[in-house]
């Protein structure tokens, strides 16, 4: 119901797109995010977006340099990524939320993953 693509082997400094597709309506109700999960670590939340795009959050790691974005017409969520480093390399995750507050943990649907490598 959650499929994500766009992951790649990037060198650092350089971008990626990752996107990720949410085949269970309706997609305007569902606050979004990314997350990922580096070798031998936890998960950890990325990005969120709310419902209608208008309020977002990042982890502190990525401030700055990563961008969420919807696009409700198309049932889809992007994460842009620019001047990636080697710590960055890891799968990333789409999740897709119910509740009606952006939110870092409450998730209830989630995407297959999709790796993405910077080299450095």
């Amino acid at each position: 119901q959650l499929q994500a693509s766009g992951g790649g082997l990037v060198q650092a400094g350089g971008s990626l797109r990752v996107s990720c597709v949410v085949s269970k309506p309706p997609f305007s109700s569902y606050t979004l995010g990314w997350f990922r999960q580096a070798p031998g670590k936890e998960r950890e939340f990325v990005a969120g977006i709310s419902r209608t795009g208008g309020s977002t959050d990042y982890a502190d790691s990525v401030k700055g340099r990563f961008t969420i974005s919807r696009d409700n017409a198309k049932n889809t969520v992007y994460l842009q990524m620019n001047s990636l480093k080697p710590e960055d390399t890891a799968v990333y995750f789409c999740a897709a939320g119910t509740v009606a507050v952006l939110s870092r943990r409450r998730y209830d649907y989630w995407g297959q993953g999709t790796l993405v490598t910077v080299s450095s």
